[in-house]
């Protein structure tokens, strides 16, 4: 068992470390000052980890195959989501500006988390990818739920860390020296991410027989 759940581990850390959006917007609000805004917003991610690990295990991989169109629809919404985000931040100058730089309730940043992670079906697929990859073809019960614990711990480690690591009074003052730019920077990265996800529907679209 062991060896298998280090190869999912180290598989899923691969990914984890890979900067994206559930990244950008942890880092952000704990930046802006908002550590247990942040927290909450990488529990908000982790909750997804684990219902798309779950549901690859049940075979949601299988679902989006034999319905293409709604894996599709769920990425469509996904990038719209993440250009909604992105306007957000660029309209924010600061101070308490309604927007996601702005000082959100923790249940909102739950929230930021929790959807900017469950509109990307492509976790599902990945983890689908990953399980195949790394169990045995007959796994065993506490197997699977060992494997769905190593996700939920490498997911809540990784953003929590970002979350505490971010809000540092050295980052905080660097941040705050230049909110303006970088609130407009993390739009254009959180715009890219929303209009990398369209462009990769849209030519999955085209390609569609």
């Amino acid at each position: 068992m062991l060896p298998t759940l280090l190869a999912i581990a180290l598989l899923h850390w691969v990914v984890l470390v890979t900067p994206g959006a559930n990244v950008l917007v942890v880092t952000h609000l704990a930046a802006g000052g908002q550590r247990r805004a942040a927290c909450c917003a990488a529990v908000g991610v982790t909750t997804v980890a684990v219902i798309w690990s779950a549901l690859a295990m049940m075979g949601i991989g299988a679902v989006f195959a034999a319905h293409p169109y709604l894996r599709i629809a769920v990425q469509v919404a996904g990038g719209l989501y993440l250009l909604h985000v992105a306007v957000r931040l660029w309209s924010s100058q600061g101070g308490d500006a309604p927007a996601v730089a702005g000082r959100l309730s923790l249940l909102a940043a739950f929230r930021l988390g929790f959807f900017t992670n469950i509109l990307n079906p492509k976790s599902a697929l990945f983890f689908g990818s990953v399980f195949a990859t790394a169990l045995p073809p007959q796994p065993s019960a506490a197997l699977l739920m060992a494997a769905v614990g190593v996700v939920l711990a490498n997911a809540l480690a990784w953003h929590l860390l970002l979350a505490f690591a971010f809000a540092t009074a050295p980052v905080q003052a660097a941040y705050a020296r230049q909110r303006t730019a970088l609130n407009r920077l993390a739009s254009l990265l959180v715009g890219a991410f929303g209009l990398r996800l369209l462009a990769a529907t849209g030519q999955e679209l085209r390609s569609t027989p």
